[in-house]
């Protein structure tokens, strides 16, 4: 699962616990297309930017409409987690928001609905040496291209619209639209945050169990008081983002 670049290096190419030990039976999604490299972006799209006022007729809906939103992109250790999502015209829409103003419970209720209801979802990461060669916008822009490929293979083809959360364009290689604020706009990229979300939170339970010390299943990685303090005094854990300061 975990390896280095070489002998006495501690940047690490994360490579999670494979998917199907963080999501239920039945939930896990095809294996990844082969992954691209860290020093090979993909070419850029046509990128538009849009804002609340720029949907008066409401959002975009319905199953021409991919949305594409990361997860983990300010804490000091672990992988950054991307999601890709598309709806069908009948989701139950009150059923979603951005994953930050839901609680854990609503969460887990909402990504029941997505993983059962969705026409294609697909969740994928970048890891903490990614991060610290790439720099974390980089490496959200590889999680996300990642989760776009493996949605693509899911749906067999092209989605119509891709739409994603933020002002900058990940490159994904053909024409998107992104959406600042979007993940309390537009229900395809709340059901990917709620994707990557979730992934990332289960992903961080799962390495508390290896590095309980650190306390990774309270705090997820983020830059805590605790988690700081524990990391002066541990020195950094294995899957930390050396890049960062704690």
């Amino acid at each position: 699962m975990l390896g280095l670049d070489g002998p006495g290096l501690q940047r690490l190419y994360w490579a999670p616990m494979a998917l199907d030990s963080l999501f239920g039976e039945g939930d896990c999604p095809p294996p990844r297309p082969p992954r691209n490299s860290v020093r090979s972006p993909r070419s850029p799209g046509a990128c538009s930017v849009l804002r609340a006022g720029d949907f008066p007729a409401g959002p975009p809906l319905g199953p021409g409409v991919c949305g594409i939103d990361e997860a983990g992109r300010g804490p000091l250790a672990g992988p950054v987690y991307a999601g890709a999502c598309v709806l069908p015209a009948d989701f139950p829409l009150d059923s979603l928001d951005d994953s930050k103003a839901l609680s854990p419970g609503q969460r887990a209720a909402a990504w029941g609905l997505i993983v059962g209801g969705a026409l294609a979802w697909a969740v994928d990461w970048a890891g903490p040496g990614e991060i610290d060669e790439a720099n974390i916008l980089g490496a959200t822009f590889l999680a996300m291209g990642r989760a776009y490929a493996r949605l693509e293979a899911i749906l067999g083809r092209a989605p119509g619209a891709v739409y994603v959360d933020g002002n900058r364009d990940p490159r994904l290689g053909r024409p998107i639209t992104c959406v600042v604020k979007g993940d309390s706009l537009v229900p395809a990229i709340m059901a990917a945050s709620i994707l990557a979300k979730v992934a990332r939170d289960r992903a961080m339970e799962r390495w508390d169990w290896l590095y309980p010390d650190y306390g990774y299943a309270r705090h997820k990685g983020y830059p805590t008081a605790a988690h700081r303090e524990a990391c002066r005094r541990l020195g950094p854990s294995p899957i930390q983002r050396l890049s960062f300061h704690y």
